[in-house]
């Protein structure tokens, strides 16, 4: 038997807007969240810019007893704590139980342990001050950090998984718990992904001469998807999280629904037939969307919009192709498509996340967000596209379909399907 998923809970930690509600107002209205940071002008990188949210580390203290509170160091974990727990308020649930909730599980990701507790922890081994390091330090360097800490807090019994997917991380831990539900694993699962840039993060990818290094002067211009004059992408750092449900779970205790998971994909194009670490096999990301499509027994004409990856490289070309042919329409007929990353730069692990609460956001309040930075758009994109499939301003319509895909170094790849939730199917 197959079970329906519906969203029924969001918390989001952005560049642009930290809480569901700031985060609405800023994607409606197009605000950016890329700013300059001094610090990585004193260090000479390419690029100068980055997109971080504006987060009061005190207000954890909301959040977690304050024994925790007081050893916790990582801001990757941090993120995450809030983005989850306001998740799961939001959902109408408490944060107290005495037992484990069997019926309930986590899927949470990121890609990279918090290196600058890293850095401390080796700075002390060098100095041979281990034994000052704390007790502490394991669990906030290794991968599982971040969904050991949210299921910790929550008491969640069914499946805790950390999955890592470089930029498909968030969106591939949400296919995870949608398929977990809607198999009967569990009822409900707590899914989503952060990220915190730190400089060496940072450095390693400016090192590749790969982000956007046009704009330092004019920082909330950096990030130009689909844009002819786009240079290349901009790091960000945040967390998202949403609740899923089973629908009858959901109906049962009378949760609000914000949209439903009709359908999902995640493969890998295997680093073959053009695939590489860092590029990818267009017939992997065709067939990701195509599966997802079918998963979702809709037809490529419902998607009303499309929710890229879109990175303001070179690849964003490829991308809009391989959607055009997975989808089979061009021209005039090519649905709408955004990205996120015009407001809030490249999120790495949490990109998937965040743009997916987005994405629920606009099936739920029925807009599309705008692209910012697009008065050039790229020609040859514009040629598969129509020059009306690229919104600049938000855009107020009926939307039924969202298809919202992520694709990561490593040639993987996923595809989510959005839907506005109608009770009867």
């Amino acid at each position: 038997m197959r079970h329906r998923v519906v969203v029924t809970g969001l918390g989001v930690i952005s560049p642009n807007g930290v809480g569901v509600p700031a985060f609405l107002h800023a994607i409606q209205n197009g605000v950016s969240g890329i700013r300059f940071i001094p610090q990585y002008e004193e260090l000479k990188f390419n690029c100068q810019v980055s997109g971080v949210p504006e987060f009061d580390w005190n207000q954890l203290r909301n959040y977690l007893p304050e024994v925790i509170f007081h050893g916790l160091k990582s801001l990757g974990i941090g993120y995450a704590v809030k983005a989850a727990l306001d998740a799961w308020a939001d959902a109408g649930f408490t944060v107290e139980t005495d037992q484990p909730l069997w019926d309930a599980g986590c899927v949470f990701g990121s890609s990279v342990a918090d290196t600058d507790v890293i850095k401390n922890s080796i700075v002390r081994v060098d100095a041979k001050e281990s034994k000052k390091l704390g007790s502490r330090v394991v669990e906030q360097i290794m991968n599982s950090g971040v969904s050991a800490y949210v299921s910790g807090r929550l008491g969640l019994g069914n499946r805790v998984i950390s999955n890592s997917a470089a930029c498909a991380t968030g969106t591939q831990a949400i296919v995870m718990g949608y398929e977990y539900i809607k198999n009967g694993s569990a009822k409900r699962m707590l899914v989503g992904s952060s990220e915190h840039v730190d400089p060496y993060i940072f450095g390693s990818f400016d090192s590749m001469r790969i982000l956007s290094r046009k704009f330092n002067d004019h920082p909330e211009q950096a990030s130009r998807p689909m844009s002819a004059s786009a240079c290349g992408f901009v790091p960000g750092s945040g967390a998202a999280a949403l609740v899923l449900e089973d629908l009858d779970f959901a109906i049962e205790r009378k949760a609000t629904i914000y949209a439903e998971i009709t359908g999902g994909a995640t493969n890998s194009g295997g680093q073959r037939c053009g695939g590489t670490m860092t590029a990818p096999n267009s017939g992997g990301i065709i067939r990701c969307i195509k599966d997802a499509v079918a998963d979702a027994n809709i037809s490529t004409g419902s998607i009303d919009l499309i929710a890229g990856h879109l990175t303001a490289t070179a690849a964003d070309k490829l991308e809009i192709q391989n959607w055009s042919e997975a989808l089979g329409r061009k021209g005039e007929d090519f649905p709408m498509v955004n990205s996120l990353k015009s407001m809030i730069g490249h999120c790495l692990s949490a990109a998937g996340s965040i743009e997916a609460v987005a994405a629920v956001l606009e099936i739920s309040n029925q807009f599309a967000h705008p692209n910012i930075n697009i008065e050039d758009p790229d020609p040859e994109i514009v040629a598969m596209t129509g020059p009306e499939s690229i919104p600049s301003k938000m855009i107020q319509k009926e939307i039924n379909h969202i298809a919202k895909a992520n694709f990561g170094f490593g040639d993987v790849n996923t595809c989510l399907i959005f839907s506005k939730y109608n009770q009867h199917g």
